[in-house]
């Protein structure tokens, strides 16, 4: 049974790509719709916001010269090729969904605005927020902050491709240590990475606790939504 009754879904751009460096692997976007389609069936309502990096990463383009205004736009616009093929994914297992973008794309996607996003998530839609927030100098995670307090979900799920929140990089220290849980001032103090910090405030402010777990494990994100304990929960003491 859902303990759940309606989630923001942060995904990275990167994990779609994969075991690739970069673009977009069918089997692992395949992957991902039936675990989404799979909370859809028990009455989830699921909003989803997809990061771009495995396309341009606006930062990447500072770093080779070009405008950062002009480089968050095009990460902003990696992001909605992922939401065109997250949406291409899910009318192929039969699940309805709308792509909303954060600024104008018709016809690829609809204009965002909160009203018609949670429209789609109560007729059991899955709604794919994609352009991040739709200005320069604000990351996907800040998009899916903002988006999680303007739709009132429960909570904001962090699909990662680590299991959860360490004390360190667990790739680079195998004797990092994983939280069970952590106050938003523990992240502060401890200096965690888990979002950047406007996204973090934003969460903190609207008191929407986080939860950060693998989904490259086919059936976790089953397992959260029935309330098993296998990521890092972050929220108010």
């Amino acid at each position: 049974m859902a303990v759940y009754k309606r989630i923001l879904l942060k995904l990275s751009g990167e994990s779609l790509a994969g075991d690739t460096e970069f673009g977009i692997s069918t089997a692992k976007l395949h992957e991902y719709v039936l675990q989404v389609q799979s909370i859809v069936n028990q009455n989830v309502e699921v909003a989803i916001v997809i990061g771009g990096g495995n396309i341009f990463r606006g930062l990447q383009g500072t770093e080779l010269g070009f405008d950062r205004v002009k480089g968050d736009y095009m990460g902003m616009l990696s992001t909605i090729i992922n939401g065109l093929a997250l949406q291409s994914a899910f009318e192929s297992v039969g699940q309805k969904s709308r792509l909303f973008t954060a600024f104008s794309t018709e016809p690829a996607g609809e204009r965002y605005t909160r009203d018609k996003a949670h429209e789609a998530m109560c007729n059991g839609e899955v709604a794919i927020l994609t352009g991040g927030t739709g200005s320069p100098f604000f990351s996907t995670d800040t998009g899916a902050a903002l988006r999680a307090a303007e739709l009132k979900a429960e909570i904001l799920l962090k699909g990662t491709r680590v299991d959860g929140v360490y004390s360190e990089d667990p790739e680079k220290n195998p004797d990092a240590v994983k939280f069970s849980s952590v106050t938003f001032t523990d992240v502060i103090s401890k200096k965690l990475k888990i979002m950047d910090l406007t996204a973090f405030a934003l969460c903190r402010e609207n008191h929407i606790p986080i939860y950060v777990f693998d989904m490259d494990t086919v059936g976790n994100l089953q397992k959260v939504i029935a309330g098993e304990h296998i990521g890092t929960l972050v929220c108010e003491a």
